[in-house]
């Protein structure tokens, strides 16, 4: 203790006479040692053994060096605690803390700590006598003693973190090599130890538990809960766990806190996280314990939802972020890594700093909004610059942002459309321009209010035309800029005017007007608004058009569709094809099954059943690849859906389909839609005998600017229809006499009311006029030889009817249309069950022979039963997280959530994550 008296230090406390050591009981300093940082820890009366940590900690009994990291709160401390008291021998137990002052006093409480346990190591061995430092024979004699032990010594460091002296680093590395097998040292801590953690890791004996696998699952929250006398729904539960992160600490508080509530579930749901136990603990165990730098950061950064140094340094105004957030990330000072120098702050700590920052600086917060709206938007990041901009309340910037972007059709359709829509319903009256009222505009057609939206357009166009006459007339005044002079080269601000932005601006106008075009069935307008749309495209950046490849789609689907509606099929595809195949992964899955479920109308409308089924569930296909909701697309493909089952006599399935397509997307919804629905309605109705169901269905008048021609043809088809049903057959033939005769199916029905009516040879005359062969497919073609059998039939030429009806089962067999044969009436069943006729009709018309094979092949069952995780992985899957994003929901590693991708996608026989979800889709397992 020579040094200490010569630094001016106390002299060495008396007894302190064993070799190189302090008297027995004391520290290098004469106190007496705190038994209290030797004992194990006491569980409260409610806390949750979990046993899949506890399995996991096993693992340090055979790995000399095991780290268990986590926030402040997270429970390392106590499922350490219950770990160690459960083995045997004893479990060495030592808190450090951050009043040890140098190696001597760090080494002098270890030593105590194992003499506490049981284990004293020998006396030679010696105990540091100066509290700043240790010999290194003391370390050597301590090293040697561990390594000749029979039973390995386990030392668990709780609170390690306090240890911030690297010395001791180096020497409890020393310590820990040297022992060899001799010990298993335990470290419970905050931050990183200042270990070569990498070599441990690398040669597999290191045992590691962090924040994630620490956090709470659901099941778990519900039982901790239950222990405080609280029941929750694993729901409800589910949703505490995602507000929380599973953070223990927050746990625990909030049950206590919800046991002095009337309504405790309500409580738990619903608490306000900055007037709470909560707060109290996060500000005192975290704010409050950085510098008055790193608070007014945390403070500031509270307002985003994801941040990275530039960001930080933008909102705080400094340029020190980067090692102060690293710091934070280092310290789980509840500031969490996503990765590529992206950070985020734990949710309620968030909540906590944004209710104190408006007690600290009130007023800041719509400034600190601006500042990200506008860096985000310098960085293209649209989703958060809309979102901070609506935040600062700066809708005329905002709505600017999504313009001049060229986003506008993100509120029509998108994974994000919803949130959009809602976004800017917030918006205001008083934000007044050009950009407000497009938006205004976009946000009412996308659902379909047409007075208002087209008001807002109007008053949009009529902005543009006046901003265009003052600029032509400034482009002839002296002294003044040319008119496609931008005013950013002369120092205007990027919200300025420009030729871009008026592009942009009157892009989006076209494609509004297309939108309403589509609306309300006017294909003069939707090609008017194409052709303005094309005029202003080339002044367009073609980054922004590749940006945004929904904007050309948009356009593609309401000039097509208004062409459909219009009876010019050809014309259609040409617009619809182009738009089926474009490109844009999700952000235009929707469009793409609109597109392709209105190609299928087409092919259903002319007759070809198996290629609409085909192109249908394709169109269906594109959004459950991305795992987007059937409610979310048209649900067109539906409609076609329904209508192939109706003509397969499959009528249960035909209404399940018929109500899921009730669920469409407003944006989509359209002439084409509402009468496609009401004839396959009305079609179910006949099919199903309910003739004056069926006359109801299709006697609403769909709003349009133009009549439909084929929507008006099936409409009498299906009248006609129910007509004949009811035995009166002149009427039928009255309503199809005003239908144009280039309506082939019509002709076909008009032929079998004729024939209904007694002239067979008018029929057949008919049928020879307009030869629906030559144009049409099975779905007509087969009627109407169905016609001529019957005729034949009835003019005594029963071979005639026979080889008819054999090229009607032939042509009907592959795409199972049974309907043509059940509205024949009786007369042929007595020939189907004849020779040659009872063969093509078993197995799918009639009992008997084996059904014909399928269109396509049947995808591979499966064939072993998926397990819980993995349906719980593959549910994350389908709502397009990343593999980060499930580990983070799930609380395992990266690795696990890989291996369960892997066995799942075996079990499912794909290869990639989209095919995996479709799949599950198919076979109910989602």
């Amino acid at each position: 203790m020579a040094g200490f008296e010569e630094d001016g230090a106390e002299p060495k406390a008396p007894g302190a006479d064993a070799p190189g050591g302090t008297a027995p009981g004391a520290d290098p300093q004469g106190d007496p040692y705190l038994r209290t940082r030797f004992a194990i820890p006491a569980r409260p009366a409610t806390f949750l053994r979990r046993k899949r940590l506890l399995g996991h900690l096993d693992q340090a009994l055979s790995t000399p060096l095991t780290m268990v990291n986590g926030s402040a709160g997270a429970g390392k401390t106590l499922l350490v605690a219950d770990w160690a008291a459960e083995r045997e021998p004893s479990v060495a137990w030592f808190t450090t803390e951050a009043a040890d002052q140098g190696p001597g006093m760090f080494w002098a409480y270890l030593l105590q700590a194992l003499r506490a346990a049981g284990v004293p190591p020998p006396s030679g061995v010696g105990s540091p006598a100066d509290a700043s430092r240790v010999t290194h024979t003391l370390l050597a004699r301590l090293a040697a003693d561990l390594s000749a032990r029979e039973r390995p010594v386990t030392l668990v460091l709780d609170e390690y973190d306090q240890v911030r002296d690297p010395d001791i680093a180096q020497q409890l590395e020393f310590v820990l090599h040297h022992a060899g097998g001799g010990l298993r040292l335990i470290l419970v801590t905050r931050t990183e130890p200042l270990l070569p953690l990498h070599r441990y890791r690398a040669a597999g004996q290191l045992t590691e538990i962090r924040g994630a696998e620490l956090a709470f699952t659901p099941q778990e929250t519900a039982e901790l809960l239950a222990l405080h006398g609280l029941r929750l729904p694993l729901p409800a539960a589910g949703a505490l766990v995602e507000r929380t992160r599973g953070w223990a600490a927050g746990l625990r508080l909030c049950a206590l806190a919800a046991q002095e509530s009337p309504d405790p579930e309500t409580y738990l749901k619903e608490f306000e996280a900055d007037r709470s136990t909560v707060a109290d603990f996060l500000l005192a165990e975290v704010l409050k314990q950085q510098s008055p730098e790193v608070q007014d950061l945390l403070l500031r950064v509270s307002v985003l939802e994801r941040l990275c140094p530039e960001l930080a340094n933008a909102l705080t105004e400094r340029a020190d972020s980067e090692p102060i957030l690293a710091g934070l990330h280092r310290e789980n000072a509840f500031v969490e890594d996503l990765g590529h120098a992206w950070y985020r702050l734990h949710p309620l700590f968030g909540e906590i700093l944004r209710a104190h920052l408006r007690v600290r600086a009130p007023g800041l917060e719509p400034e600190l909004h601006l500042r990200a709206a506008h860096w985000f938007g310098r960085s293209g990041l649209l989703t958060e610059t809309l979102g901070h901009g609506a935040a600062a309340g700066d809708w005329e910037f905002t709505a600017s942002a999504l313009v001049d972007d060229l986003a506008i059709g993100q509120l029509f359709t998108g994974l994000r459309s919803d949130e959009f829509v809602e976004l800017f319903s917030h918006m205001g009256p008083e934000a007044g321009s050009t950009a407000t009222e497009l938006v205004r505009a976009a946000r009412d057609l996308s659902r379909c209010d047409l007075e208002h939206g087209l008001a807002h357009l109007r008053e949009a166009q009529r902005a543009l035309a006046e901003r265009e006459a003052a600029g032509s007339a400034d482009a002839g005044s002296p002294g003044t800029a040319p008119a496609d002079a931008d005013p950013r080269e002369a120092g205007g601000s990027p919200g300025d005017a420009s030729v871009p932005d008026e592009a942009a601006a009157r892009l989006s106008c076209a494609l509004l007007e297309a939108s309403a075009a589509r609306l309300t069935g006017s294909p003069t307008r939707a090609e008017a608004a194409a052709a303005d749309a094309e005029k202003v495209r080339g002044q367009v950046p073609a980054h922004l058009l590749a940006k945004h490849p929904e904007l050309t789609a948009l356009l593609l689907t309401h000039l097509g569709s208004t062409r459909l509606w219009a009876g010019r099929f050809e014309e259609a595809r040409a617009a619809l094809t182009p738009a089926a195949d474009c490109p844009g992964g999700a952000s235009t899955a929707l469009l793409r099954e609109d597109a392709l479920g209105r190609l299928a109308l087409i092919d259903c409308l002319d007759g070809w059943a198996g290629r609409a089924e085909r192109k249908a569930r394709a169109a269906m296909a594109e959004t459950e690849r991305f795992g987007l909701p059937r409610s979310a697309g048209s649900g067109i493909g539906l409609l076609v859906l329904a209508a192939v089952a109706v003509d397969r006599n499959e009528l249960n399935e035909a209404q399940a389909l018929l109500d899921a397509a009730a669920e469409s997307h407003p944006a989509l919804r359209d002439p084409v839609m509402e009468a496609g629905r009401a004839l396959a309605t009305a079609r179910l109705r006949l099919a199903r005998g309910d003739t004056r169901g069926a006359l109801d269905a299709v006697r609403p008048a769909v709003t349009a600017e133009v009549v439909s021609p084929w929507a008006a043809g099936q409409s009498a088809l299906v009248a006609s229809a129910a007509h004949l049903a009811q035995g009166r057959p002149e009427a039928a033939v009255r309503l199809l006499r005003e239908v144009p005769e280039d309506q082939l199916a019509c002709a076909v029905e008009e032929a079998r009311a004729r024939l209904a009516a007694g002239e067979p040879g008018a029929a057949v005359e008919l049928l020879d006029r307009t030869r629906p062969e030559d144009h049409c497919g099975p779905a007509v073609t087969v009627r109407a030889t169905l016609v001529r059998a019957r005729a034949a039939e009835r003019s005594g030429d029963p071979a005639a009817a026979r080889r008819l009806v054999a090229r009607a089962l032939r042509e009907a067999r592959r795409d199972r249309l049974r309907r043509p044969f059940l509205e024949t009436g009786p007369w042929l069943r007595p020939l189907l069950r004849t020779g040659p006729l009872q063969e093509l009709a078993g197995g799918w018309l009639t009992p008997g022979a084996p059904p014909p094979p399928p269109a396509e092949d049947a995808p591979p069952v499966v064939v072993e039963e998926l397990s819980g995780r993995e349906r719980d992985v593959l549910r994350r899957l389908a709502m397009m997280m990343s593999t980060e994003e499930i580990g983070a929901d799930l609380y395992v590693s990266v690795n696990t959530v890989k291996t369960h991708l892997k066995s799942a996608y075996r079990k499912l026989g794909v290869n990639r994550r989209h095919d995996a979800v479709r799949r599950a889709r198919e076979r109910g397992l989602l």
